[in-house]
């Protein structure tokens, strides 16, 4: 990204990016973990008529763009290392374009109906195209477009975050799997995307 993230109001800026930095930190390393054999999937999850070889794929690309992806917005870093910045930013779009694909296919085989289909389906083709918008116009020089487009995959690429803390609440309370998937299918990044939105027309007022 071309410019930092913490544009104005930095200290509330910096801060959402911290809490977002150790939630996406966390929840990758929690991801990883599946992929090395130190806990089994849930099985509502493990249902899905593509898990084999899809799940495994997703999780490795879903997780490695978290854990990746909110450092790029770190202006320090992209003045004092923009090689590094332009690899790991590789590495990002590569693992969310793996990530929204393999999404894809899994938002085919949900057990949960067409409405989870739906949502797990269109965030992974926002997801697909934000990300490439992002990367094509990095090709192209256009930076502070570039930023944008990265804003809003980056808070697509948090939905994992966010479907973990409603699927969370859903087992806390109880609520059946069946009936809460469907409507987290579009909770978990609708409204991120939307704050991403927000964002960018407040930085461009």
């Amino acid at each position: 990204m071309s410019t930092t993230f913490f544009d104005r109001d930095a200290g509330g800026a910096r801060l959402l990016w911290g809490v977002a930095a150790l939630a996406s930190v966390a929840i990758a390393l929690a991801s990883f973990r599946y992929l090395v054999g130190f806990g089994p999937m849930p099985e509502p999850i493990m249902a899905n008529a593509y898990a084999n070889p899809w799940l495994p794929v997703h999780v490795a690309a879903a997780a490695t763009a978290l854990l990746v992806g909110a450092f790029q917005f770190l202006g320090g870093v992209r003045r004092r290392w923009p090689a590094l910045h332009r690899w790991t930013g590789r590495v990002y779009v590569f693992a969310c374009l793996v990530g929204a694909v393999s999404g894809f296919v899994l938002a085919l085989g949900t057990t949960t109906g067409p409405v989870a289909t739906a949502g797990f389906g269109t965030l992974s083709v926002a997801w697909l195209i934000t990300t490439l918008l992002g990367w094509r116009r990095a090709t192209q020089r256009r930076f502070a477009a570039h930023r944008a487009w990265m804003i809003r995959s980056w808070w697509l690429t948090f939905a994992a975050v966010t479907l973990r803390i409603y699927l969370g609440a859903s087992f806390a309370t109880g609520l059946p799997f069946e009936l809460s998937y469907p409507a987290i299918s579009f909770l978990c990044w609708v409204p991120n995307l939307i704050a991403a939105e927000l964002y960018l027309r407040r930085q461009s007022a």
